[in-house]
C-alpha cells in the first residue's frame, strides 16, 4: 500500500490514565500492572515495521500523541519513545502534538517535551470551575490548569491548545463564561470548545439513561453561541464547529483527517486508513503487546473504504469547517436537500463549497444526515 507522502499523518495512542474520566469513550485504562517499557518497545516495533509495510515515502507531515494521557509517561519512557520514533520514522520537519493533563507535568517535563521535538501541546482542561472538574473526574484544579499554560510557555512551547467543554451536568452559563474568559486570558494559540456528548459504555451515558442527567438542545445552542461570540471577539478564527485558532495556528493534524488524507495509527485500538484500506488495532493493551511481539502486527477489522463511504465521511467532517464542503460531494445528495438549506438560510454556496451559516453550524450533524 502506498500513499501521497505530502499528506501522510501519524497518530500514536497512549491508553494510560491515572484516573478514568466518566464521560470518555476512548480506549483507556489505568497502568495497573502493565509493563510500560514493554508497551513502549511494542509501539516502536510497530513503528519500525511501518516503512516496510505501509509507508512508501520520506515525509510525515504531522505526528499526534493522544490517549489516554501521553504526558503521564515518565521522562525515561518519553525519551525512549521519542528517540525510537525518530529512528524508525521519517520525522524531519514533522509537526508534533502531545496531549497533556495539567496535573502530570512541571517545568522539567515541559522542557523535556520541547527538547524531544514537540511543537504543540494540547491541554485537557475542560473547565476552570472546581465543581465541574469534580463532576468530570478530572485530577487537576483550575490553578494547576493555568499554571500548566505558563509552564509550557516558559519552556518555549511553540503552540498551546486548551480543550474546554460545555453542557456539563450542573454547568451554568456563568460557569461557561468564566471558563471562556479565563482561557482567553491565558492567550493560547488555539481553543477547542466541545459540546459534551453522552457516549455509550460510559458512566455518563448510564446516568443519562437512568434520568440522573439530561440533554437540553436550547442550552447547548446558548452555550455554543456564547463560545462563538467570546472567542471570535478575542480574534480567534472559528474554522471548525468546535475549534478556534489564531490565524495560522489551526490544527494541521485534524485538518488532514477532515480532508481525507491517509493516516497511520499505532498502539492499541488505533485506526489507520491508507489507500482506501482501513483497519483497527486490537483494543486491548496486553493483547496488543503480545500480537506485536509474536506476529508483528495487531491489525484486525480490515475493510475497504469505497468512494461512497469516503463521500459520506467528507460530508460529515467538511461541513463542520468554515471552508465548507466541496460541491463535488453533493452529486448524490437527495433531491431538494441542498435547495432547502439555502432557502432556510442555513447554508450558502461560495467558491465551489457549501458552507453552513447562521444556525447551520449548530445543526451540522442533522444537516449532514440529510445530505447522504
Amino acid at each position: 500500500m502506498e500513499f501521497n507522502i505530502e499528506t501522510l499523518i501519524v497518530y500514536l495512542h497512549i491508553p494510560f490514565c491515572h484516573r478514568v474520566c466518566p464521560y470518555c469513550s476512548f480506549y483507556k485504562h489505568t497502568p495497573g500492572d502493565t509493563d510500560l517499557r514493554a508497551f513502549i518497545q511494542a509501539l516502536l516495533k510497530e513503528a519500525r515495521a511501518a516503512p516496510n509495510t505501509h509507508i512508501k515515502g520520506e515525509k510525515i507531515t504531522t505526528l499526534y500523541l493522544g490517549g489516554g494521557t501521553p504526558s503521564m509517561l515518565s521522562p525515561r519512557h518519553l525519551t525512549e519513545l521519542f528517540e525510537g520514533l525518530h529512528e524508525a520514522l521519517p520525522l524531519t520537519n514533522t509537526h508534533i502534538t502531545l496531549e497533556a493533563n495539567p496535573a502530570t507535568f512541571g517545568h522539567a517535563k515541559a522542557a523535556l517535551f520541547k527538547d524531544l521535538g514537540v511543537n504543540r501541546t494540547s491541554l485537557g482542561i475542560q473547565s476552570f470551575s472546581p465543581h465541574l472538574l469534580k463532576t468530570l473526574g478530572r485530577e487537576h484544579n483550575p490553578e494547576q490548569a493555568a499554571e500548566a499554560v505558563h509552564t509550557l510557555r516558559a519552556s518555549g512551547m511553540e503552540e498551546i491548545n486548551l480543550d474546554l467543554m460545555f453542557s456539563i451536568p450542573g454547568q451554568t452559563i456563568e460557569d461557561w463564561r468564566h471558563s471562556l474568559d479565563t482561557a482567553i486570558g491565558l492567550k493560547p494559540n488555539h481553543i477547542s470548545a466541545y459540546n459534551l456528548t453522552y457516549e455509550e459504555d460510559t458512566p455518563f451515558f448510564d446516568s443519562l439513561q437512568n434520568g440522573r442527567y439530561s440533554e437540553d438542545e436550547d442550552n447547548n445552542a446558548e452555550m455554543f453561541s456564547l463560545a462563538h461570540h467570546a472567542l471570535t471577539g478575542a480574534n480567534f478564527l472559528h474554522y471548525e464547529t468546535s475549534n478556534y485558532a489564531q490565524p495560522g495556528k489551526e490544527s494541521q493534524h485534524n485538518l488532514s483527517y477532515w480532508h481525507g488524507h491517509d493516516y497511520l495509527s499505532l498502539g492499541p485500538s488505533a485506526v489507520s486508513t491508507i489507500n482506501g484500506n482501513r483497519w483497527k488495532n486490537i483494543p486491548d493493551t496486553a493483547r496488543y503487546i503480545d500480537a506485536i511481539n509474536t506476529v508483528g502486527h495487531a491489525m484486525r477489522d480490515i475493510e475497504t473504504i469505497d468512494a461512497e463511504a469516503f463521500r459520506i465521511e467528507r460530508i460529515a467532517l467538511l461541513l463542520r469547517t468554515t471552508q465548507g464542503l466541496p460541491s463535488q460531494y453533493l452529486n448524490n445528495a437527495p433531491s431538494g436537500a441542498v435547495d432547502q438549506l439555502l432557502e432556510n438560510k442555513l447554508a450558502i454556496h461560495q467558491n465551489g463549497h457549501l458552507q453552513l451559516v447562521n444556525d447551520g453550524p449548530m445543526l451540522v450533524d442533522a444537516i449532514a444526515a440529510q445530505l447522504v
